[in-house]
């Protein structure tokens, strides 16, 4: 049988995970996909740099874009980010009619209609597997496994730096600065972090997941993002006590006008949950679909080998021939976001609010409550020392976002509240 011939283009720690792999499981998987796969060029910036493979018998290419141009029924992009040059050799191959396999969720975030449409007009097959949640096959489940389904409710651990950060804190009672360095000289977390612990990363792969549930165009704009640097060890611990976890969260739901509300928030998960207790790097996924029910799916979300086991169960599907339209459906079809806004959404909400210790500030709190249509669910609050800020509690009964967020501005504005207040969402599933 003819082998399905690969260029590979990005040989960082996924790129060689994917030639360790096709390597090491070379025979098994060459049954499995019913021919052999073999790769026949790379691409990297550095050819002396050693990977713990031997590519000394492989075409080096000088540079990405070559491999647009090469006799290959495969590229493989593993290079990253939203411009070039991942763009134009994925898009310049797609053109060709070739398959592309490539794991960058921010390029399909911000260009996956268009790249979709390259590849239905020419014939090419865009896979995108591994762009999401490393090795959890959570693609192949929304787009082939649950395909029959309405899907009610996606929620989503995306990102293994994040949920690493909030488990230690969670387990050490240490703040967020603290572990966000130990998460660094680990590698758990980048340098430059932003992506990472403001929500960025998860929005990237929440609008992915969210156009395959929904058939619905990846919309970055449509989010609404924050990230957990707000978050505190008392934050952790109030949630502990209330019978909750706090974990950065990607959600959609479609609502019952059609507007779909999509989210990326630290939010306070039931304990009983099974998201509740995804701890470490680990990342998962929550579905409430119509026909099958509830879903849960959890396992390695990053690292070299959990994300090239995704590239290679792309490239075993493009082996067997397989050819879905890479967002379900074909991309004229996609429809455009009917967005909810995120003030209208309603559900039950815990507030932390800084104060000093004088007489009537609770007072001054529950006014502005009522005032905003907020009724109290419990309240906490811990010590008394009328020279220092106290912490203070809230959860409240189901209230409109807007709500909550007018009484925190007016809070705000109290001369005896010495921060900004915190307002996270309480799932409740």
């Amino acid at each position: 049988m003819k082998p399905l011939k690969i260029a590979l283009v990005g040989l960082g720690t996924v790129g060689a995970g994917v030639l360790k792999l096709l390597h090491e499981n070379g025979s098994d998987i060459a049954q499995r996909a019913g021919r052999p796969i073999e790769v026949v060029a790379v691409c990297a910036r550095d050819r002396k740099r050693d990977r713990g493979v031997d590519v000394s018998k492989v075409q080096w290419l000088d540079k990405p874009a070559d491999a647009a141009s090469l006799d290959v029924d495969v590229v493989v992009e593993l290079i990253g980010g939203d411009g070039d040059p991942a763009y134009g050799l994925v898009k310049a191959s797609l053109q060709s009619g070739k398959t592309v396999v490539t794991a960058n969720k921010a390029l399909l975030a911000h260009h996956g209609v268009e790249l979709a449409a390259v590849a239905e007009a020419s014939g090419g097959t865009l896979l995108f597997e591994a762009a999401v949640a490393g090795g959890i096959p959570i693609i192949k489940m929304l787009r082939e496994g649950l395909a029959a389904n309405k899907i009610q409710r996606l929620y989503g651990i995306l990102n293994g730096t994040c949920n690493y950060i909030l488990t230690t804190m969670e387990e050490t009672g240490r703040d967020f600065g603290d572990v966000l360095k130990e998460a660094q000289a680990l590698g758990y977390a980048e340098a430059e972090p932003s992506l990472d612990v403001d929500g960025g990363d998860t929005a990237h792969k929440l609008c992915l997941l969210a156009s395959l549930a929904y058939g619905v165009a990846p919309d970055l704009k449509a989010l609404s993002v924050s990230g957990i640097r707000p978050i505190t060890a008392y934050d952790i611990q109030a949630a502990d006590e209330l019978g909750y976890r706090i974990k950065l969260i990607g959600q959609s739901e479609m609502q019952a006008d059609g507007r779909l509300l999509q989210s990326v928030a630290p939010c306070l998960v039931p304990k009983k949950s099974s998201l509740a207790n995804v701890n470490g790097v680990l990342n998962a996924v929550y579905t409430d679909s119509n026909f099958a029910g509830s879903s849960f799916i959890e396992g390695r979300g990053a690292g070299g080998g959990p994300t090239a086991s995704a590239v290679v169960a792309d490239l075993i599907d493009a082996a067997r021939g397989h050819a879905l339209s890479p967002f379900s459906v074909p991309a004229a079809a996609l429809k455009p976001l009917q967005v909810m806004d995120p003030q209208d959404w309603v559900g039950e909400y815990y507030l932390r609010l800084v104060v000093l210790d004088r007489p009537g500030v609770i007072a001054d709190i529950a006014a502005i409550l009522r005032d905003c249509t907020i009724s109290i669910e419990s309240l906490i609050q811990r010590g008394r020392d009328p020279d220092q800020p106290v912490t203070v509690v809230i959860t409240t009964h189901e209230v409109r976002r807007g709500n909550m967020e007018d009484a925190a501005r007016k809070m705000a504005e109290l001369k005896t509240v010495t921060a900004d207040p915190l307002i996270l969402p309480l799932l409740k599933f």
